[in-house]
């Protein structure tokens, strides 16, 4: 697929700048940690750090008027661990802070920053994110003029709305917007219908799971990492 005009981008963050399940596995183990030393008793509700992960689902089966909000779904499964320990809930706050921080202890894939220092310099750049991570608190920042959040935009990929708001962010024309991102159905299908551009980032350490029969319902661009996305748009052939 060939790119029509292109004024800015707009970018997903989890799994297309940096992967996320290392990220997720890191957070927990520093909370599973914090937890252990400051509230001793959880030991007997979390005999592993994967514990976490299970009560967190649990948690947000039993909550689905929290669907979406992460922030919120965490608390609340750090709070039930605290009770079911019958340890301080105050401490609830800080152990949130623990895992918080260190959920943005991101690793950049080897790509891209090389590339969002060229797109930078050429487009203004926006994250879109159905997720709760906060682009200012990684190295990535310098590099994008807004990043918005479905919980700060109040809808989520992939409807229109946020996408649009992306548009107005940076005062682009849908059309004149390209997304870029990991999730098919979120990222692609999303934009397109948002009347953006779209390119699906599909990692070659990844499988993709989307079936064939819709990847070619609509144009996109597909590009297995950011050196592609740079040559799309006129960047320097990688060596």
């Amino acid at each position: 697929m060939r790119l029509a005009k292109v004024s800015a981008i707009s970018f997903d963050l989890d799994d297309t700048l940096w992967p996320f399940e290392v990220v997720l596995e890191r957070a927990e183990a520093a909370l599973h940690a914090w937890l252990l030393e400051h509230a001793p008793k959880t030991a007997s509700v979390l005999p592993t750090r994967h514990a976490l992960a299970q009560l967190r689902d649990e948690y947000g089966r039993s909550h689905p008027d929290l669907a979406g909000d992460f922030r919120a779904m965490r608390i609340g499964s750090i709070r039930l661990v605290l009770e079911l320990a019958k340890e301080d809930v105050t401490l609830t706050d800080l152990a949130y802070d623990v895992f918080y921080s260190a959920r943005h202890q991101v690793e950049f894939f080897e790509d891209v920053m090389p590339a969002l220092e060229w797109l930078s310099a050429r487009f203004p750049l926006v994250a879109v994110t159905n997720g709760n991570a906060n682009l200012h608190l990684t190295d990535g920042r310098a590099f994008f003029r807004e990043t918005l959040s479905a919980g700060s935009v109040g809808v989520a990929k992939p409807e229109a709305a946020i996408f649009h708001a992306a548009a107005r962010a940076v005062d682009v024309a849908p059309a004149e917007m390209l997304h870029v991102g990991d999730d098919f159905h979120l990222d692609v299908l999303g934009a397109l219908d948002a009347g953006f551009q779209a390119a699906w980032l599909v990692r070659r350490n990844r499988l993709a799971l989307t079936p064939v029969q819709n990847m070619t319902r609509e144009p996109h661009l597909t590009i297995s990492d950011l050196s592609m996305l740079c040559q799309a748009l006129g960047g320097p052939l990688r060596a």
